[in-house]
C-alpha cells in the first residue's frame, strides 16, 4: 500500500524563501526483516460513512531482490488510481521508482507522475500529453509508495520511524513521514478475534514547530495504517486523503464473494 503525495507541494516555494529556518531532518533506511514475495490481493475504497466507491487489486511480483508492487483502484464513477512502485530488498529496502496515475471525476487534478530515483529524474505528463522532466537528486532514504511495507518491518515498540518521500508537485521537494504506534485495534476474521497495530503517519512539511503548513493551509491530515500484530505482520487497512484537500477514504483488504 502507499501514501499518495504526488500533489503535496503547491504554494510552498514562497514560504520556504520567507522562512529561512525551514529544514528537513534525515530519515532512516529500513532493514529487511520480512522480505516481500509475489502476491495478489483485493481491496475496496469506502467513504467515512462506509459507502463503497471503488474496488481494486494489489499486485506484487518478486524477481530476485527486486519487487514490483501495483495498487490499481477502479472507481464506480469511471475514475482510476493506479500506482506502481519498484524497490529492492537486500539488507535494507531501497526505492527504485514510483509511477502514479490518477484520472476521472473523483480526482479534480489528474496526475501522471514518474519518480525515478535510480536516474534522479521526475517526469510528469499533463492532460494534453505535454511532458516535463526535472532532474532531482533524492536522498538514499527516499521511500515513496512504501510506507505500509516498511511498517511491517518496524517493531511496534519503536517510538518513531521517519522516512523521506518526494512530493512531486509543481516544484518537487523532499518531505518526511513521521510514523508512530498509536495503539492496538481489535478486529475479527471469520469471527476469530485478532489485533492490529494502528500507526499514525504524519506528513512533516517543515518549519519550526510546524509553523509553515498552517500559514499556507496545506497541512494534510494524518494517515492511519493498520498492520496485523504478531510474528507474521500483514497490511489490514489504510485511511487518509488520496489527493490534496480531498476527503478521507479508507482502503482495506476484502475477500471474493460468489453467487449463491
Amino acid at each position: 500500500m502507499t501514501l499518495h503525495l504526488s500533489r503535496w507541494n503547491s504554494g510552498l516555494v514562497l514560504s520556504l524563501i520567507v522562512l529561512p529556518w525551514v529544514h528537513t531532518a534525515r530519515g532512516e533506511q529500513i532493514k529487511v526483516i520480512y522480505p516481500q514475495g509475489s502476491a495478489h490481493g483485493f481491496v475496496d475504497v469506502t467513504t467515512a460513512d462506509g459507502t463503497r466507491i471503488a474496488v481494486g487489486d494489489l499486485l506484487q511480483r518478486a524477481r530476485g531482490i527486486v519487487v514490483t508492487s501495483e495498487l490499481i483502484l477502479h472507481f464506480f464513477d469511471g475514475s482510476v488510481d493506479d500506482e506502481t512502485t519498484i524497490y529492492s530488498q537486500r539488507d535494507v529496502f531501497r526505492f527504485i521508482s514510483d509511477h502514479h496515475v490518477q484520472r476521472g471525476p473523483s480526482f479534480p487534478h489528474p496526475i501522471d507522475v514518474m519518480i525515478d530515483a535510480r536516474n534522479s529524474v521526475i517526469t510528469t505528463r499533463g492532460p494534453a500529453g505535454e511532458v516535463k522532466r526535472i532532474d532531482f537528486a533524492m536522498p538514499p532514504d527516499t521511500y515513496n509508495g512504501l510506507a505500509s511495507t516498511l511498517l511491517m518491518n518496524v517493531s511496534p515498540a519503536t517510538p518513531e520511524t521517519k522516512i523521506a518521500v518526494v512530493s512531486a508537485g509543481d516544484t518537487p521537494r523532499v518531505v518526511h513521514l513521521s510514523m508512530k504506534n498509536a495503539g492496538e485495534v481489535p478486529f475479527t476474521l471469520g469471527g476469530t478475534p485478532r489485533t492490529a497495530t494502528n500507526y499514525d503517519v504524519h506528513i512533516e512539511l517543515g518549519g519550526v514547530a510546524g509553523v509553515v503548513a498552517p500559514i499556507i493551509g496545506k497541512q494534510p491530515v494524518d494517515y492511519h495504517v493498520l498492520i496485523l500484530s504478531g510474528s507474521d505482520p500483514a497490511f489490514i487497512r489504510e485511511e487518509g486523503q488520496l489527493y490534496e484537500g480531498g476527503p478521507v477514504w479508507r482502503i482495506q483488504q476484502i475477500s471474493a464473494a460468489f453467487p449463491k
